[in-house]
């Protein structure tokens, strides 16, 4: 049946992704960037398009509000939120400069951008890690297929072994919960650690 082969289809690639050693190692770089980022009181910059936006989006909640324990916000936003925003620009600079034009206008140095392109040839992603470098932000890309142009120019990437845009897709929100989930521990024990000593 279709349930059951598209299921298979899912852990299949979970698997792959699993026995990587490349691809473990890769979140566990990518979830200490974002907590070093947010421990220097940088922020996060997430974007995407069509179910990529709303990974972006999806992610930026999770930071901003609560993973799965009780903590400050985190500073994180989706580029793709504001609707003003992108169709002003598309309109005036043409979509592939939407997120690119936000990254000049929000994101420094200390900052870090994430992006998700199931292709990796996303323009208007590709054309936002660019920016990015040129103002000394790190970039990190959640990738599939065969990590496209923006594979070439992120400083970090994870490049889901799949062509299909369904499954890369639900590996991509995988892997962002886990790294959320690491990032969020870590902080949140540090806050109970300057607890305990602001009590003692």
């Amino acid at each position: 049946m279709l349930i059951e082969e598209r299921i298979r289809e899912s852990i299949a690639v979970k698997e792959r992704i699993l026995h990587d050693t490349g691809i473990v190692e890769m979140i566990g770089q990518i979830s200490e960037l974002l907590l070093e980022t947010l421990k220097s009181k940088g922020k996060i910059l997430f974007c995407g398009n069509g179910g990529s936006a709303s990974d972006s989006q999806h992610m930026a909640a999770e930071f901003i509000g609560r993973f799965q324990c009780e903590r400050h916000p985190l500073p994180a936003v989706s580029l793709n939120e504001n609707t003003a925003i992108l169709t002003a620009v598309a309109n005036d600079y043409g979509y592939d400069a939407v997120f690119a034009r936000c990254v000049e206008g929000l994101m420094r140095a200390e900052d870090v951008l994430v992006g998700f392109s199931t292709s990796g040839d996303s323009e208007n992603v590709y054309r936002a890690f660019l920016k990015a470098g040129e103002i000394g932000g790190s970039t990190v890309a959640f990738l599939g297929k065969s990590g496209g142009k923006i594979w070439k120019c992120a400083d970090y990437s994870i490049v889901v072994p799949s062509n299909c845009t369904a499954r890369i897709q639900e590996s991509h929100i995988m892997i962002g919960h886990i790294v959320c989930e690491i990032v969020e521990r870590s902080l949140h024990n540090e806050e109970i650690s300057h607890c305990l000593i602001r009590g003692s």
